[in-house]
C-alpha cells in the first residue's frame, strides 16, 4: 500500500476485504434458511441433460462448519498478518523482514568462505578458480540484468569485458564504482555548439576521431565547434576518466553509432546511473565481485599485448 499516498485507499481495501468475507457468511446463512418445497420424488424440479435431476438434500453439516471455520481463520489471519490495507498485523511480519533475516543467515553461513578471499587482493583472486566461481554467481544475480550474462553490455549499458572504462579499469576504481555507484550526465550542448548545422558538423568530426566513415569537409567545419565539448572530452576527444567522460576517439559507442545518434545526444544530453551495491552486497562480496570484473577486462587487455 506504500504506492498510495491517500489513506482512503487503505480503508477502501480493508473495507472491501471484510465485506467480502462477511458477505460470504451472510450468503451461507441466507441459503441455509431458504426452504425449497420438494416434489414427491424429493427433487427441486431442475433438470439438466434431459435426465439429471437436482435432489433437495441439505448440504452436509461438516461442509458448512468447515466453511465457517475457514472464515474465522481468515479473520484471525488478517489480525495477525498484513492484508487489511496499510495495517501491518499484530505479528509485525513483512516480506522485507523475512528477506533480511534470510540474508543475515546466509551471510553468516558464508562468512568463513569470504574470509579466505578478503585476505587476497582482487588481482590475486582473479587467478583463483573457486573465487571466480563465486564472483560469477554474484555477477549473474546482481549485474547481468543490465550488463548481460557475458558482461558485454548493450546499448546504454557498458561492456565490462573490454578494456574501455569510463572511470578507469583498475581494481580500486571498479570497487569504488560497485560500492558507491555512478551517475553520469552529459548536459544538452546544442546551444553551446551553435546552429543545428554546426551540431551535425560536430557529429561528423566525432565520427572522424574514431576513423569511421564520415564527411571530411563537414568534419573539418565541426572541428572548431568541438571546443564546446573539449572541456570534458579533451581536444583530442580521448575523454577524461576523472569525470567519466567517454573516449570519443575509439570505436566503442555506448549509446549508438552514427551521425543521428551523436546529434541526439548533443541536442538532448544523456543521463546514466549505476546503482550503488553497498547496501545490497557485503564488503567481502563486493571484493570478490571486483576481482571477477577486473579479471574479465584484464583478459581483454592481455589479448591486445
Amino acid at each position: 500500500m506504500s504506492d498510495f499516498t491517500d489513506n482512503f485507499w487503505s480503508w477502501y481495501v480493508a473495507a472491501l476485504t471484510l465485506v467480502g468475507i462477511l458477505g460470504a457468511l451472510v450468503l451461507l446463512w441466507a441459503t441455509a434458511r431458504q426452504k425449497v418445497v420438494p416434489s414427491s420424488d424429493n427433487t427441486t424440479g431442475h433438470v439438466w441433460d434431459e435426465d439429471l435431476r437436482e435432489s433437495n438434500n441439505p448440504m452436509p453439516r461438516w461442509w458448512m462448519w468447515l466453511f465457517v471455520i475457514s472464515v474465522i481463520y481468515s479473520l484471525l489471519y488478517l489480525v495477525a498478518y498484513p492484508g487489511l490495507g496499510a495495517y501491518k498485523g499484530e505479528m509485525g511480519w513483512s516480506t522485507r523482514g523475512e528477506y533480511d533475516v534470510a540474508m543475515v543467515k546466509a551471510d553468516k553461513e558464508l562468512a568463513p568462505l569470504y574470509t579466505q578471499f578478503t585476505a587476497q587482493s582482487p588481482e590475486q583472486l582473479a587467478g583463483d578458480a573457486s573465487a571466480m566461481a563465486v564472483g560469477e554467481r554474484l555477477f549473474m544475480n546482481n549485474c547481468a540484468q543490465c550488463h548481460g550474462s557475458d558482461a558485454r553490455g548493450s546499448k546504454g549499458f557498458p561492456n565490462l569485458a573490454d578494456s574501455d572504462w569510463l572511470h578507469g579499469g583498475s581494481a580500486d576504481k571498479i570497487k569504488e564504482t560497485l560500492t558507491g555507484g555512478r551517475k553520469g550526465q552529459m548536459p544538452p550542448m546544442a546551444a553551446a555548439v551553435g546552429t543545428p548545422d554546426d551540431v551535425r558538423n560536430v557529429a561528423q568530426y566525432v565520427l572522424s576521431l574514431s576513423g569511421g566513415p564520415h564527411d571530411s569537409v563537414r568534419a573539418q567545419l565541426g572541428k572548431s565547434k568541438f571546443t564546446a565539448c573539449a572541456a570534458c572530452h579533451g581536444m583530442d576527444g580521448k575523454g577524461n576518466t576523472a569525470i567519466g567522460a567517454p573516449n570519443l576517439a575509439d570505436d566503442i559507442w555506448l549509446h549508438g553509432w552514427g551521425e543521428q545518434a551523436i546529434v541526439d545526444i548533443v541536442n538532448k544530453g544523456k543521463t546514466n546511473e549505476m546503482p550503488a551495491q553497498a547496501g545490497k552486497l557485503t564488503e567481502a562480496q563486493i571484493h570478490v565481485l571486483t576481482a571477477y570484473i577486473w579479471g574479465l577486462s584484464s583478459k581483454a587487455a592481455a589479448a591486445k599485448l
